[in-house]
């Protein structure tokens, strides 16, 4: 049976599996010296078997080579000690009691069948593909990585279904989710879903977790029948009949040492073979999905907040609240402040939870946040002008400094939906929001500042902007959790 199985893996025209290769080492002792190889039909996932046509001592043979159910079905004898027998029913129903307790100690199985061909021909037909020998099974050893359970825990943790779409007979699915700890539902096999329409499919995809013995194209139907019920679809696949998959989801992953068909197919290419850097990915992703949204949240709130108070202060002000290079220079300090942000960490609940772009809760966050930081700078225009009877660069000096300081310190209170003080942002965020705050108010308070207008302040109108900053930052506290109510 070895040396039967080796000749067609050696001599098969198509791509050479993993399994192919396992076979040709197993059979090193026992080359396959003496054959010659004729013609094959090569290996498709309708007939899910490769067929070889060798001549060995002058004589043709049929080498079949698949799985086992296909070849059993196929076979109408048996190898025994004195010689093919027919295979009754008895044999039939022994064979398939032997496959099925291999593939239940998570086996994967290939049968091996031949037949005697007419010594004249060159070239086998799909039909000459009956009336087989069977020659025995090969089964392999391939065990799951012992992270593979706990990188599947973080994954369902973080709100990611996993679903197991294999070739493989159900048996090795069961071995596999058993041996895994698993929490799997339902289990639906190719021969069921070819007859199930598109919508009892999606349907069925619901709360069916396992798939065996499927179809490349099966497998990127049950693809389409979860994105059609609205759900984001990864794939991870390996092989050339993951290849349709891999491309049909939203994110086709492969590996390094993937078949260069899966590989060309794939979004992302995982270096490294451990179900454990998806999980990763996952967090890391909607970290850095969470801190560009925190970045947008700031940018439209305070740009939106800025519009505001310019349209205010130009009704009541006779003069420009800030010139063009004292704005230009509060942008760019305010840009510098926040190139911290994508180092910053994140709520834990932003991890364990999907993200989606939601242009109605930025749009929340503006109006909540934008107008608040407005209203404190109205308050600084009037405080300026009927208490102080501030001059233009008193005035634009003063605005600078509570608008860089509002706006920059209102990251430590907004960066996370809980407490600010429960939550310490990263170090580099720190550094470089604080240091463009301290460059701010270096260039506005020192002398340096009267080259770009500024004018020195006196301490009670550095007070009375601190009381501002401090009043803003426990408003902000207190109605960001309206501000970052999640929809739904």
């Amino acid at each position: 049976m070895l040396e039967l199985a080796a000749v067609n893996s050696r001599f098969e025209s198509g791509v050479r599996s993993p399994l192919d290769d396992a076979i040709l080492t197993s059979a090193e002792a026992l080359p396959p010296t003496g054959w010659t190889r004729i013609a094959d039909i090569p290996f498709d996932f309708e007939r899910r078997r490769v067929s070889v046509l060798a001549a060995h001592e002058g004589r043709r043979y049929l080498v079949v080579k698949g799985a086992p159910e296909e070849l059993l079905a196929r076979a109408d004898r048996v190898e025994a000690a004195s010689g093919p027998v027919p295979l009754d029913d008895a044999a039939r129903a022994a064979l398939e009691a032997q496959h099925d307790a291999l593939a239940g100690e998570g086996l994967r199985c290939l049968g091996v069948a031949w037949r005697e061909m007419p010594e004249g021909q060159d070239r086998p037909e799909k039909d000459d593909e009956s009336a087989l020998i069977w020659a025995g099974l090969c089964a392999f050893e391939d065990p799951p990585k012992p992270s593979a359970a706990a990188a599947i825990a973080r994954l369902a943790q973080a709100g990611v279904a996993v679903k197991i779409i294999s070739g493989d007979a159900a048996p090795v699915l069961r071995h596999l989710v058993g041996a895994l700890g698993i929490p799997a539902r339902g289990m639906l096999t190719g021969a069921e879903m070819q007859e199930l329409s598109d919508a009892a499919l999606s349907a069925r995809v619901e709360t069916t977790d396992l798939y065996a013995r499927i179809s490349p194209d099966q497998k990127a139907r049950v693809i389409r029948a979860l994105q059609s019920r609205g759900h984001t679809v990864g794939f991870l696949g390996d092989g050339i009949n993951d290849a349709p998959a891999i491309r049909q989801a939203d994110c086709g992953m492969s590996v390094a040492d993937a078949s260069d068909v899966a590989q060309a197919a794939a979004d992302m290419i995982l270096l490294e073979q451990d179900l454990g850097v998806v999980a990763d990915g996952v967090a890391e992703g909607r970290r850095t999905d969470a801190n560009i949204t925190k970045y947008v949240r700031m940018g439209t709130s305070s740009n939106f907040g800025n519009m505001l108070s310019m349209a205010a202060a130009s009704l009541f002000i006779p003069f420009l609240p800030l010139t063009p290079v004292q704005v230009l220079l509060n942008n760019l300090l305010y840009d510098v402040s926040e190139t911290g942000i994508p180092f910053d960490s994140v709520d834990e609940a932003e991890i364990l939870r999907p993200h989606g772009w939601n242009m109605a809760e930025v749009l929340r966050f503006t109006l909540v946040m934008g107008p608040l930081s407005s209203i404190f700078d109205i308050a600084t225009f009037a405080l300026l002008l009927t208490v102080f009877d501030a001059s233009p660069e008193v005035f634009r000096t003063a605005w600078f400094v509570e608008s860089m300081a509002t706006q920059v310190l209102v990251v430590f209170v907004i960066r996370t939906a809980g407490p600010a003080w429960g939550s310490w942002p990263h170090p580099f965020l720190a550094l470089t929001s604080l240091g463009a705050l301290a460059l701010a108010l270096a260039f506005a308070l020192s002398p340096l500042g009267a080259v770009i207008g500024f004018a020195p302040l006196p301490g009670a109108l550095l007070g009375m902007i601190a009381g501002l900053v401090l009043g803003y930052l426990v408003l902000a506290e207190a109605l960001k959790r309206l501000a970052l109510r999640r929809a739904g």
